[in-house]
């Protein structure tokens, strides 16, 4: 399992520090929190999203399976998670739904140390919900592998 996930860890930093450059530099948004904070919450949010890839490539049986049931949940996700439109717009059961989407809560932890320089005692609900998704997506996924591998 750590050979499948240490590389897309090292690329979601990559990724992250190209976005941290472009935003500060080229779009001149100034960074008012912690970037210590900001890169120990996006290991959090990396590691729910990488419990999630591994889960579906252990319920997947081949490699098309894995990649449809990953857009099937990844782009509801974006849609879904405040990204595009505001949670509290959306029907009353979309908004239930919502709180099950990692993204929703990366986007709120981001937005605070990023845009309004809050720390961790703003964050902490955000935080918990990431910790308790990633933790119960890497179980369950790691539950699935050694099953698979026994």
């Amino acid at each position: 399992m750590a050979g499948k996930t240490i590389p897309f860890i090292l690329l979601g930093f990559v990724d992250m520090v190209l976005i941290l450059l472009v935003a500060t530099l080229w779009f001149h948004v100034p960074l008012k929190g912690s970037l210590l904070l900001l890169f120990a919450l996006a290991v959090v949010f990396l590691l729910t999203t990488l419990g999630l890839g591994l889960f579906i490539s252990t319920v997947s049986h081949t490699q098309q399976q894995a990649m449809m049931t990953a857009f099937f949940i990844m782009l509801p996700s974006i849609l879904l998670s405040g990204f595009m439109f505001p949670i509290e717009n959306m029907p009353p059961a979309v908004q239930w739904v919502t709180y099950f989407i990692p993204l929703r809560y990366f986007l709120n932890i981001v937005r605070g140390i990023f845009l309004k320089g809050v720390g961790l005692e703003a964050l902490w609900g955000d935080v918990l919900a990431l910790l308790i998704i990633g933790l119960t997506l890497f179980t369950l996924a790691s539950l699935r592998f050694t099953k698979r591998m026994g």
